[in-house]
């Protein structure tokens, strides 16, 4: 299993092949659908995203409350599809990764491939887990809208699977 690091450099993009494990550290970012939305209305109107896109991750995920003395709460990925009309988009702007679950349409897949980006795979049901890799967060941006403001997070082996490569090579199309 590799190890990797954010920012999520084009170098290190271009080497992750689909299927291939890897723990993710360093910093990402949380939206969802609300928060898609919001960022693409921004951009149309001209002006730039709320967080630095460059080299970012972006995980599909909306907490739920912190319980005991947890950083953060249980954070399963969310179905990715619900933004595949932002994604391009935000791929355009620079953005490196996305983290979430099941499958993205054509025109997602030919962007990662166009912009080099990779898209990963989180396991779903395991948000209480995956919830204890992060070392700390904060809500960033649009933080009205509770959980489902973009947080950042600081991620400490958040463990993956590459779901679709620089190259376009999509996991549920190879079986």
């Amino acid at each position: 299993m590799q190890r990797i690091t954010t920012p999520l450099t084009k170098s290190v993009r271009t080497q992750l092949k689909s299927g291939e494990e890897v723990l993710l550290s360093g910093t990402i970012y949380t939206a969802r659908d609300v928060a898609h939305k919001r960022m693409a209305n921004l951009m149309q109107k001209g002006k730039k995203p709320p967080i630095d896109l460059k080299n970012a991750v972006i995980y599909y995920t909306g907490p739920t409350p912190i319980r005991g003395d947890g950083l953060f709460g249980s954070c399963g990925p969310t179905t990715s599809s619900r933004m595949d009309n932002f994604t391009p988009g935000l791929l355009k702007m620079g953005l490196g990764g996305m983290i979430g679950k099941g499958k993205r349409n054509d025109e997602v897949r030919s962007s990662i491939e166009r912009y080099k980006a990779v898209y990963f795979l989180a396991v779903g049901g395991a948000g209480a887990y995956l919830s204890k890799r992060i070392v700390s967060s904060e809500a960033v941006a649009f933080k009205e809208l509770g959980p489902e403001a973009i947080y950042r997070l600081e991620i400490s082996d958040f463990p993956l699977v590459v779901g679709i490569d620089s190259r376009g090579n999509d996991i549920y199309r190879r079986g």
